[in-house]
């Protein structure tokens, strides 16, 4: 430490404010009123879940069941009307994604540089009209021009509530919340199941087909939602009604503390560090590959579900059970890993499960089996979906980057949502070898590139140790706000950041 020689020139700044000559933040007495308890901690957590948590979860899962009803309508008649054959379904599936994905990296800048309650009621507003014509269309052609514009309104909101839970909540607990919002998606498959059964008796009512109900009365209901969601949503800790004064200060010191000081304003050069780096890139392959078999299971699995011998309207309930079990372990594993603080290792677990899944499903004729993977393959895929944006988020550092890091996440996921409209071809029916032969392939990808991440990033922060004990730096929790201060636009490269394994 007393001389500067011995550390790279880029470090200086950091070595030059050591705790010697400034009070670590943990070492020194701790000021009235910094920091609550662990009771009033978790008091305010408790508020601060029920006020945002179950909402997002509702947005969610009209977001997913208004996407993914069109593999229930197709259980009622909805192609023998249009007169769609061939690859048509498969094509309706596909135009979907391209939109989807160019929303989403330009609607996260949308929602930093607006507000949450504006942008989410808007993008809703207008994805709520599309499902709702998704009902009337006539023609083949209507359907597949509807639901384009479709998927590039509800494109924004999964990388939004993504990033809007990293304003509120530190890095290990956003895990559990990601899952939670999430796991709607496991019950907008079982919703769509039962509300398909139910609504496909409206056949005849107004001079509509059933599968035309399906959509009207979905898109009413996200419809009015959305109006109720520009009042209810919560735009930041600082404005947060449900808070106190106090409650509020305390928020953003735990975000400031958990997210060491880093640049929150919204600069170009963060969006550039985000295209970068090469983590963000891994992370973007290995949610390919889990999307796309997370939208096979949801676009397909009432047809998968039919091809073993159950009429049209079984097949819809039969959909239901698989996913309420994926929803508990979506919800359980979201659970565990912010409790061990390991992402990593739950993820290549949830992996091994899924692949195991797609194995029952390929090889074997029996119906009980068959069935079984359908379990096992949605709950390791849903459960991995919100395990990997929480992996992927804890390990970007700075506001900004980390808004356009989940952006491109959540892009090039649902680009996985193209490959997976063409897994399932009508001609491969009953056991679609190549669909399932493909999915295993996908979900061993993503297996071995998280793998590989694992062992990265816990070598980079044993360097990152080692390197710091050699050169005199203090641990990360020893920091001053000062030192702190001094590497804020380092973001998740600087010398006091360690990832998430």
């Amino acid at each position: 430490m007393s001389e500067k020689k011995e550390v790279p020139h880029d470090m200086q700044e950091v070595v030059e404010s050591t705790p010697s000559s400034r009070g670590s933040l943990k070492g020194d007495v701790v000021p009235d009123g910094y920091g609550f308890d662990e009771k009033r901690t978790k008091s305010l957590l408790r508020k601060m879940d029920i006020n945002i948590v179950p909402f997002l979860s509702l947005l969610y899962l009209l977001s997913f069941l208004d996407r993914t009803n069109i593999g229930n309508a197709r259980l009622v008649n909805l192609e023998e009307s249009l007169g769609m054959t061939g690859i048509d379904y498969n094509v309706a599936l596909a135009i979907f994604f391209p939109f989807y994905v160019a929303a989403e990296v330009p609607s996260n800048i949308m929602l930093k540089r607006t507000s949450a309650s504006f942008w989410f009621s808007l993008i809703m507003v207008l994805w709520a009209i599309s499902t709702t014509l998704m009902g009337l269309v006539k023609t083949y052609p209507q359907l597949l021009a509807v639901r384009a514009i479709l998927g590039f309104w509800e494109g924004g909101l999964f990388p939004g509530i993504n990033f809007y839970l990293t304003t509120w909540y530190r890095r290990h607990e956003c895990g559990l919340r990601m899952a939670i919002f999430f796991s709607a998606a496991t019950a907008a498959g079982a919703f769509g199941g039962l509300i398909a059964r139910g609504v496909s008796e409206m056949k005849g009512v107004g001079g509509l087909m059933g599968w035309s109900w399906i959509f009207i009365l979905e898109g009413i209901v996200t419809f009015f939602v959305s109006i109720w969601a520009y009042f209810q949503i919560h735009d930041k800790p600082e404005t947060a009604r449900f808070l106190t004064q106090e409650e509020r200060n305390e928020v953003r010191r735990r975000l400031k503390d958990d997210r060491h000081h880093l640049a929150n304003e919204w600069n170009m050069k963060y969006v550039w560090q985000a295209l970068q780096d090469w983590k963000i890139w891994c992370h973007m392959l290995i949610t390919f590959g889990m999307y796309s078999c997370l939208y096979s299971i949801s676009l397909f699995l009432p047809t998968i579900i039919k091809t073993m011998g159950y009429k049209n309207n079984d097949a819809q309930l039969m959909t239901v059970p698989p996913y309420v079990v994926g929803c508990i372990s979506t919800i359980g594993g979201g659970f565990l890993a912010d409790r061990y603080k390991q992402r990593g290792l739950f993820f290549i677990g949830y992996c091994l499960m899924a692949m195991l899944g797609f194995t029952l499903l390929i090889s074997s004729d029996i119906v009980g089996v068959q069935y079984a993977g359908t379990f096992l393959a949605t709950s390791g895929i849903y459960a991995n979906v919100p395990g990997g944006v929480a992996w992927n988020g804890n390990n970007i550092g700075g506001t900004t980057k980390r808004a356009i890091g989940i952006g491109l996440h959540a892009s090039a996921g649902n680009l996985g949502g193209i490959v997976s409209s063409f897994l399932f071809l009508s001609y491969q029916s009953p056991r679609y070898f190549q669909g399932f032969g493909a999915l295993i392939g996908l979900s061993s990808m993503s297996c071995f590139l998280s793998i590989l991440m694992t062992i990265y990033l816990r070598r980079e922060n044993a360097r990152r140790d080692a390197y710091a004990a050699a050169n005199g730096l203090p641990k990360p929790e020893d920091y001053t706000d000062e030192m702190r201060e001094a590497e804020r636009e380092k973001g998740d490269y600087a010398t006091f950041f360690r990832y998430t394994v």
